[in-house]
């Protein structure tokens, strides 16, 4: 499985979403401007940065964490982060002996929300098919080698609910303020196809 992202062709869903984008266009059902303003903010001014904040706080505040892991939705929602494809959250907890893994193998169902846009990889076949059956292979692709004594749990998104993968908090951050945290965060972590490495000192990954 390639995760050479500029080398994908497109989907033959982005394929048709253009298409319709272009018709409804035409037509004067659409405007453009609009569609990239939405766009824009997912990618731009959501990212990942909310699920970020949401990370480092949950590192750093033992009583949130409890609270996302027993009520995701409600929250996360604390933070102000609810909307599109976030109304039904469940955090689940990376640990030394559990691992987890997100995928929809129906099609590409993300928390816009938390996350913004989802990688392009999130919603290829070959992540949504084999995610499911050889987890182990699919996180070795992704640079996740874990020890088989490490259980991995994958979870399956659906319209219905959407997963919020909290990684382990990386050796060494001790002493970082929760917006120091939330930047060591990526947009992978959260989705369990990477694990943070060390800091060596504030600010700075090994």
């Amino acid at each position: 499985m390639s995760h050479d992202h500029e080398q994908d062709p497109p989907s033959e869903m982005a394929l048709r979403v253009k298409a319709l984008e272009t018709l409804l266009t035409q037509r004067g059902y659409v405007d453009p401007s609009a569609v990239d303003k939405v766009i824009d903010h997912y990618q731009n001014a959501v990212g990942p940065r909310n699920g970020a904040k949401v990370v480092a706080k949950a590192w750093t505040d033992t009583e949130f964490k409890k609270r996302l892991l027993e009520n995701g939705t409600q929250t996360i929602a604390e933070l102000g982060f609810i909307g599109l494809q976030g109304e039904y959250m469940v955090a689940v907890e990376n640990t030394p002996s559990v691992h987890n893994l997100v995928v929809c193998t129906l099609c590409s169902c993300y928390p816009w929300s938390v996350l913004g846009l989802p990688p392009s990889w999130y919603k290829s076949h070959a992540y949504r098919s084999r995610a499911v059956r050889e987890p182990r292979a699919v996180l070795k692709e992704f640079g996740v080698d874990l020890d088989q004594s490490v259980e991995v749990n994958v979870w399956d998104s659906t319209s219905e609910v959407r997963y919020l993968v909290i990684p382990q908090r990386p050796e060494g951050s001790n002493g970082l303020s929760e917006a120091e945290l939330a930047d060591l965060v990526t947009t992978n972590s959260m989705i369990g196809t990477h694990v943070l490495p060390p800091v060596s000192k504030v600010g700075e990954q090994l």
